[in-house]
């Protein structure tokens, strides 16, 4: 018996993490009797930081393994390097067995602006470039393309894992099923175009097709949802984001009245205003919020 722990988009360079919250991090995984930590992308902006995360887990004796989200790519060059980087650990489309019954299967994921409200695909890159992180991304193909590719190298494993009797935990990072998708109203409503780059109906629908694949988790949305039994599977996204997106921070604002109306722009001048007693605030609480980004599978 073991206990694999998937965590997304710790963004250890964005949230200022050191060897101490990893620390940290590590003593709760310890706690909850976890035998192997995969990270499911967005662990960090550059590989260097990226590996030096896995590093850290693995030389503590917790074997780690991780995929690639959209900001670790924007530090990769080829699309060679980006599905296959030469690292023992790194699980995009390869799996390892968790029993004798059960694998863990990684794979990056992409989009296809399947959940935009824009009417062209023109629309949504021009938007892509204008404001979304990917811009800095160098892709040989459009995104769809990207997306259609990857899918179709997933569908040949999956077929292979089917045909082995194996039960599948797929680890991704973009959102397969539209239940996970935000679609706000009001002032807010223009942002919803920028949910095309979320992720892709096309991996719902192809996970669908394959009963064996009992669960999967992925993160990128930077809100977390309740686990939902769509056909056969299990969906668990619950990443962990950015530092000014925890709830920690939000009762760190509530309990001190930082704030008349809660309002995301303008949380992090708050804290910074505040930064001696949030870093004191974010000591004590951290282990919760940590806890909360945990998905936790027994095998």
């Amino acid at each position: 018996m073991g206990r694999l722990a998937i965590i997304s988009d710790l963004h250890v360079d964005i949230n200022h993490f050191t060897e101490k919250e990893l620390q940290q991090l590590f003593t709760i995984l310890m706690e909850q009797e976890v035998t192997h930590l995969h990270l499911a992308g967005d662990t960090a902006n550059r590989l260097k930081t990226c590996q030096a995360v896995l590093d850290f887990f693995n030389h503590k004796g917790l074997a780690t393994s991780f995929i690639f989200g959209n900001h670790e790519l924007a530090d990769v060059t080829g699309e060679a390097m980006m599905a296959h980087y030469p690292n023992v650990h790194f699980l995009n489309e390869r799996f390892i067995p968790l029993n004798e019954k059960k694998v863990l299967l990684g794979f990056n994921g992409w989009y296809d602006y399947s959940y935009s409200t824009t009417n062209t695909e023109k629309e949504s890159l021009r938007l892509k470039n204008l404001y979304w992180y990917d811009r800095f991304i160098q892709r040989e193909f459009s995104d769809p393309e990207v997306n259609r590719l990857g899918l179709q190298r997933l569908e040949k494993i999956l077929v292979e894992l089917e045909e082995k009797g194996l039960e599948v935990v797929l680890a991704t990072h973009f959102v397969p099923k539209r239940e996970f998708i935000v679609y706000q109203t009001g002032k807010y409503q223009r942002w919803n175009q920028l949910n095309a780059f979320l992720g892709s109906e096309a991996l719902g629908e192809l996970i669908d097709r394959f009963a064996n694949v009992q669960q999967v988790v992925f993160g990128h949305t930077h809100r977390k949802f309740e686990e939902q039994q769509i056909g056969n599977t299990l969906y668990s996204c619950r990443p962990l984001g950015y530092f000014y997106e925890w709830q920690l921070t939000r009762d760190f604002i509530r309990e001190n009245q930082l704030m008349e109306t809660f309002q995301m722009a303008k949380i992090r001048s708050v804290l910074k205003a505040n930064q001696a007693a949030f870093d004191q605030y974010k000591e004590q609480h951290l282990k919760n919020e940590f806890q909360s980004a945990m998905t936790l599978i027994d095998y």
